[in-house]
């Protein structure tokens, strides 16, 4: 099979890797890719939200099978062209893509599917914003209603600065706070059959103890030793398949990967958000922990079969990743400076590039991020820090509590002894 992955990101390093290991992948390109991409795939040049572009390199390569990384062309509906030139794409169509690119289109779809999520309002002028952050009081919750690169959702007690990134974004979706643990599940849909991966844990806050700006996300780990038995079967019975179901209903069958962001508050599992895509970071630790080849799981969704395929293989242990971003992340990033012990095993690349002679340097707010495994998520945890120490990057900063919770059984869901 030959598979051409779309991205530049961690997130299709990580998907280059696991695909690399499938022995059904004969040839693997990645575009335009990063410093870390070239190291298992050919590398090509293209823009990624061009649905021309991209379905151009695609037949020129011979894909069997195209991979979208990054949320972007799939709203630009770069999936469309490459399947209506007859290649298997995983990766929603531009409709479909709605799920992630509009909040407010986001919840009027699980409005009609009966999916638990917290209370909102869509706003647009300054006096509606302000009527919503007055009805749902702090912590005030302030989405922007378009895609932001992970960081256009405000969680603040201060209504001054709610109501300012509110006018700035200009239509927001404004929401009730929801309390308790946060989970990632990732869900793998043919549009009809709806396969779940292992649910993981991610870490968006800039500073250690969730303080600071909201960011692209630190760090993760899987799996959720504090998970509550049975979750995963009640969010695809309420959350996944009814949405997937209602995308069919509407003309806009959704096929790719159903990100699912819950909240496990004291009513129980609420949605967050949706993405269309496989998230970063937690796609760097659930995919560390596949055993199952990728490329047959992909190319199954991709072409309307993964109802036949065989259930999914997981390794034993855990997995733990931590984000190394650029000084002045998540404002804007200081770039060009050199990385060193970039190209160990476990470190996958986001902002990079490798330069003519060499040397890696940043080319963007989220550098690399630093994965390892382990038989338990505390080996895994030490093993990622003793790696994060051997990689340098002048300003660099990263967190020191990714999975720390978790490891001392801090973590707490709501109504749960």
């Amino acid at each position: 099979m030959r598979v051409l992955v779309v991205g530049s990101g961690a997130r299709e390093h990580a998907l280059c890797l696991g695909l690399a290991a499938d022995p059904s992948v004969t040839a693997l390109v990645c575009a335009p890719g990063n410093a870390g991409t070239g190291a298992v795939a050919e590398q090509r040049g293209v823009d990624a939200t061009d649905p021309v572009a991209v379905t151009a390199l695609a037949q020129d390569v011979r894909a069997d099978l195209v991979v979208i990384g990054p949320e972007a062309p799939l709203v630009a509906g770069v999936a469309d062209a490459v399947r209506a030139a007859g290649i298997a794409c995983f990766g929603p169509s531009g409709e479909a893509a709605r799920l992630e690119g509009s909040k407010a289109f986001a919840k009027d779809v699980m409005a009609a599917a009966g999916v638990p999520t917290a209370a909102a309002r869509v706003c647009s002028t300054a006096e509606e914003a302000e009527a919503a952050l007055d009805e749902f009081g702090p912590p005030y919750v302030v989405k922007d209603d378009g895609l932001a690169a992970g960081k256009g959702v405000i969680v603040t007690d201060d209504r001054a600065a709610a109501l300012e990134h509110a006018v700035a974004c200009g239509r927001v979706v404004i929401e009730e706070y929801l309390d308790g643990p946060e989970v990632s599940l990732f869900c793998v849909t043919d549009g009809d059959a709806v396969v779940p991966l292992l649910p993981a844990q991610d870490f968006k806050r800039i500073g250690d103890g969730d303080t600071g700006p909201n960011t692209g996300g630190m760090g993760a780990y899987a799996p959720l030793p504090w998970l509550p038995d049975g979750l995963v079967d009640d969010v695809l019975a309420t959350v996944a398949r009814p949405t997937v179901a209602e995308m069919a209903r509407r003309g806009m069958p959704f096929s790719g990967l159903l990100y699912v962001g819950l909240a496990l508050t004291a009513r129980g599992p609420r949605v967050v958000e949706f993405n269309a895509r496989f998230g970063d970071p937690e796609t760097q630790v659930v995919l560390a922990l596949l055993e199952t080849p990728l490329a047959g799981l992909l190319s199954a969704a991709a072409t309307g079969a993964l109802a036949n395929h065989p259930p999914l293989r997981w390794r034993e242990g855990a997995a733990v990743t931590v984000v190394v971003a650029a000084d002045g992340y998540p404002g804007p990033p200081r770039t060009g400076d050199v990385l060193t012990g970039a190209d160990q095993t476990g470190v996958v690349h986001a902002g990079t590039r490798r330069r003519e002679d060499g040397a890696v340097v940043s080319t963007g707010g989220r550098v690399v991020s630093v994965t390892a495994v382990g038989a338990d998520l505390a080996a895994a945890r030490d093993r990622a820090y003793d790696l994060v120490e051997r990689v340098h990057l002048p300003g660099g900063q990263f967190r020191r509590d990714i999975a720390l919770a978790a490891v001392e059984g801090r973590v707490r869901v709501p109504g749960l002894p």
